[in-house]
């Protein structure tokens, strides 16, 4: 019991409750502010849980005031921003600090303000001491005058550092130096967002710190500006895009041009899936460089602010952002596949409850779960087929034939959309011939520390693209299709049960001429696994998928057994050799290029073959050799090397498990370090758990495909004679389709290599032939073929250092390991020969063919 006097208690209690008070109104007013801040969400910024698409203008730089700002009086201001909130502008971008009375009037007006650090980037900043001291100190102090206040969007951290500037430097340190500015912004206004605006002459920079991605894009031709947009969003990745600057100068281009083109500008980004756009500028009235600037007109407004026809322009378009309410939208049937996802599912169906698109129906297709699955979905009032468990291809088939809507987008059980993911998919489809079109797929903050790793892990679902639109793979969680397109292949094949149906059906659409494409802002989140081991179970079941995608499309597989994909993958989770992975920047002579692109080397078979399920065969070799050592000890010197085998893939996943991105910082170093451990491990598991998927189903490198039979493989020269004429192109396909009738695995050769055709046999062997047409008059023909058989270089590279390794045992009386060596020689001999009298009697067998067709 307290022993305070009654009295004291009596104002202990009153202090306590005004202080209360007090504190309550500045918690309330916090929240109030925090609430107000814009949040990044996948691709997008949302405010209060509402998307807030930038619709914004540049404003100044204007001549300074007496008392140092670059603003015009208070008066001028208000009067511009309340033009602005009048045109539909919702955001302003201001190139120097501006005092918080602006920010108030901002405020007043329900204006967003993008704020600009300025500071001496267009010189060699990080040669003179001192001076990036000085930056750090002065963003600290103006971020502090800006700080927690509700109308701000974001600070950039510095804008166009010069392309010589950067390479004076190297970008590695201008990349290290706007890190360390965006961390002090972060730790003077823990909740701002922070970007920095880049444009083409750097694009290379690499910051993937950064809450969004900022370009200044000039480009007169709508046409290149809508190319170039598809590539910053690869380059954004998962991070939102926004153009900093658009615009055009109405002083050489008169001012119905400069609407005309600030009005597709404007719609191009945000029907590229940006998050908004400004407008450069505001007003004529622009000084740089100590002096008013006469010969450029960017502005919607003159110098007197008078209304220009780019501010009805810009108007319009924003207003109709991000797409106008007249165009006339295609039916969607969405289909949902679920077998027991009672767990997520809610969550899929709520967000397609939210979807902002006029005309679609969702399809739900209860795959036979025996969990809350149906029920759950009952509640959404679906149109619900419960069937029996036939797999996931025989449930999109099913939602496809029962769709109405002329594309059938689908999406998993474990995701959910971005509202406005039909009208990105929608729009590509109505801009190209496609037959096909996904977005990304985002893993949501949230899920648990384990899933938070496995969105850096490898083996997630990701879109490989051939160029910046155009893809070769679109993941089944994030896919769309014309129903038309379905129904002429007949819709999936139903023996892919839990994965390869995406691959397998945008395989099957381009081989008939299809065209698949992507669109970064048709975007869903997407639960990633949540414990270590359904991590290892879901990438064994995709190494069984790989299995049965190899099966049916043996050509698009290597000799080891893994995919050759013909585009770049995208996503997270990958790492490049490390001794090879050095980029380089194309900066064209003396820096000088308009576009500045980072060129990386792609990591050929070999060099990425650490990466691979299969470098587990080079170390378990190189530990079979090391215990013969126990029989012959100069073997043991294959020790060292089976270590540094083991080691490379060890090497790798630390590398990749240090660039891992998590949605926020480690709390403490136990936090950051238990992350990377998880991490790392993942990246160790995902090709072992790949390689025994694989492995159990019968795609190893020394697969068999097809018939057993064997001929002679010795170099062989036949004749086909023919009584009608056939172009030569065509007697190279007859014979490529004959070939694969039979099962063989054909290759074509590209315009160097002096062969036609490559039969496989196995992993050691192979067939190449040429063919030649005689014309003989009269439309008769004779087609000369002429095959030789190959051994692999890997064939005879292991065959002659183990017969030498063999001789040389035995020649030591280590009989033991000379036997074995010895042995594993004559086998790799033999499995050689034996490959290539596979492929040799598969080309017979073919040319016979030819022949008895005429």
């Amino acid at each position: 019991m307290s022993t305070v006097p009654a009295s004291n208690t009596l104002l202990t209690e009153r202090g306590i409750s005004r202080r209360t008070r007090s504190e309550t109104g500045e918690i309330a007013g916090a929240r109030a502010v925090t609430a107000s801040r814009p949040v990044v969400r996948g691709k997008f910024l949302f405010v209060r849980d509402r998307k807030y698409w930038i619709k914004g203008v540049t404003y100044g730089t204007f001549t300074p005031q007496a008392d140092g700002h670059q603003f015009p009086d208070s008066e001028t201001v208000e009067r511009d921003f309340t033009q602005m909130r009048g045109a539909g502008i919702n955001t302003v971008r201001v190139y120097t600090v501006p005092p918080r009375s602006l920010l108030d009037l901002a405020e007043r007006q329900g204006l967003k303000v993008m704020v600009g650090l300025p500071w001496e980037q267009h010189i060699a900043f990080l040669d003179e001491p001192g001076r990036s001291g000085s930056i750090a100190a002065r963003v600290r102090a103006d971020v502090r005058s800006c700080a927690g206040h509700p109308a701000l969007l974001c600070y950039a951290v510095g804008n166009e550092i010069p392309a010589a500037i950067v390479r004076w430097h190297g970008r590695r340190r201008i990349e290290r130096f706007i890190e360390r500015l965006y961390r002090i912004v972060k730790e003077e206004d823990a909740g701002a967002l922070v970007t920095y605006v880049n444009f083409p002459t750097t694009e290379y920079l690499r910051l993937p710190f950064l809450d969004f991605h900022c370009f200044n894009v000039y480009l007169e031709s709508r046409e290149r500006l809508e190319s170039y947009l598809a590539r910053l969003q690869n380059i954004a990745g998962e991070k939102p895009l926004l153009m900093a600057e658009i615009g055009l100068d109405s002083r050489r281009n008169g001012s119905a041009a400069q609407a005309e083109s600030l009005d597709w500008q404007i719609r191009a980004a945000f029907a590229a899936g940006c998050i908004g756009a400004f407008a450069f500028a505001w007003t004529d009235e622009w000084y740089r460089g100590g002096h008013e600037i006469e010969d450029w007109d960017f502005g919607l407004t003159t110098r007197a602010r008078e209304p220009k026809p780019a501010l009805a322009a810009a108007s319009r378009a924003f207003g109709e952002a991000p797409f106008p309410a007249e165009l006339h939208w295609p039916r969607v049937s969405v289909v949902v596949c679920s077998y027991n996802g009672a767990r997520t599912i809610r969550d899929t169906l709520e967000g397609l409850k939210r979807l902002e698109y006029p005309s679609y129906e969702v399809i739900v297709v209860n795959d036979g779960s025996t969990d809350a699955t149906p029920r759950i979905a009952s509640e959404y009032a679906p149109k619900l087929i419960s069937t029996e468990n036939r797999g996931l291809s025989a449930a999109r088939n099913t939602g496809w034939q029962e769709a109405t809507g002329e594309i059938v987008a689908y999406i998993d059980d474990d995701a959910y959309p971005d509202p406005h993911w039909l009208q990105f998919i929608a729009h590509r489809f109505m801009t190209g011939d496609w037959v096909g079109v996904g977005g990304p797929n985002i893993a949501p903050p949230g899920d648990g520390p384990i899933a938070e790793c496995v969105a850096n892990a490898p083996g997630g679902p990701v879109h490989v693209l051939v160029t910046d639109i155009e893809a070769e793979h679109i993941p089944g969680c994030n896919m769309a299709f014309r129903r038309d397109a379905l129904a002429a292949i007949g819709g999936f094949d139903t023996r892919y049960r839990a994965a390869g149906d995406d691959v397998d059906v945008c395989w099957r659409l381009q081989e008939r001429g299809g065209r698949i494409a992507f669109h970064a802002g048709a975007m869903d989140w997407h639960h990633r696994r949540n414990s270590i081991v359904m991590y290892w179970r879901q990438q064994k079941g995709y190494g069984k998928a790989e299995a049965l995608l190899e099966e049916k499309w043996p050509e698009r597989y290597n000799t080891f057994g893994h995919l050759a994909w013909g585009g770049r993958l995208y996503g997270r989770g990958f790492t490049l050799p490390i001794p090879f992975g050095r980029s380089r920047v194309y900066g064209g002579v003396w820096g000088s290029a308009a576009y500045q692109s980072l060129y990386e080397p792609g990591p050929v078979t070999l060099l990425a073959l650490p990466l691979m399920p299969e470098w587990y065969y080079v170390i378990g070799g190189l530990a079979g050799l090391s215990l013969l050592g126990i029989s012959w000890s100069p073997l043991l010197w294959t020790l060292p090397l089976a270590l540094v085998a083991a080691a490379m893939p060890i090497a790798q996943a630390s590398l990749a498990a240090s660039r891992a991105e998590f949605p926020e910082p480690a709390k403490s170093l136990r936090e950051r370090l238990a992350r990377w451990g998880v991490t790392f491990a993942l990246h160790i598991l995902q090709p072992a758990a790949r390689l025994i998927g694989r492995v159990n189903h019968g795609l190893t490198p020394w697969r068999l495909r097809g018939g057993a039979a064997l001929s002679a493989p010795w170099p062989r020269t036949d004749a086909v004679w023919s009584e009608r004429w056939t172009a030569p192109e065509e007697w190279v396909q007859r014979l490529e389709s004959s070939l694969r009738e039979k099962g063989a695995v054909v290759a074509r050769g590209g315009p160097l290599d002096p062969w036609d055709l490559q039969v496989r046999g196995g992993f050691l062997g192979s067939v190449r032939g040429r063919l030649a047409v005689e014309e003989h008059g009269s439309g008769r023909q004779q087609l000369r073929l002429r095959s030789r058989p190959r051994v692999s270089w890997l064939a005879i590279a292991i065959a002659a250092l183990s017969s030498t390794l063999a001789v040389l045992a035995l020649s030591d009386t280590a009989w033991v390991a000379g036997g074995a060596l010895l042995t594993a020689s004559l086998a790799i001999v033999g499995f050689a020969a034996r490959d290539c009298a596979r492929a040799a009697a598969r080309w017979i067998d073919a040319v016979r063919s030819l022949r008895a067709d005429g």
